[in-house]
């Protein structure tokens, strides 16, 4: 598939997917004219690409964990890489999660003074 198809395909732009190959995280084939040709595995990869940055990994970081991701064999080194990753992404899902319940408690003191001047902490803050 075109770059164009590509982009429509996963939602992230014609730019995006332009750095993702300069940033080596994704390859595509030349035509004689030069217009980049994707394989079909492409839309998982940038969908996959998409949630790493989403969950605070850079690109560096992403080409590290691309030939474990397609082989599944990893070096000590790497596994240990993966598990601080994840261990870190569990750690900022807590932490949201915890200023969720704050926001909740927040929202739920306030409900009744909607339009009034009583601004409400939580009283675990």
């Amino acid at each position: 598939m075109r770059i164009g198809e590509l982009a429509a395909r996963t939602g992230v732009s014609v730019r995006a997917l332009r750095y993702y190959e300069e940033q080596r995280l994704l390859t595509s084939e030349r035509s004689p004219s030069g217009q980049r040709h994707y394989a079909d595995a492409a839309v998982g990869r940038v969908l996959w690409i998409q949630c790493l940055y989403a969950a605070g990994l850079s690109s560096k970081t992403i080409r590290e964990f691309l030939p474990c991701a397609h082989s599944g064999v990893a070096t000590p080194a790497g596994i240990a890489r993966l598990i601080a990753e994840r261990d870190r992404i569990n750690a900022q899902m807590a932490d949201l999660a915890t200023a969720r319940d704050h926001l909740e408690e927040v929202i739920a003191a306030a409900s009744g003074t909607v339009g009034g001047e009583v601004c409400c902490v939580p009283q675990s803050a």
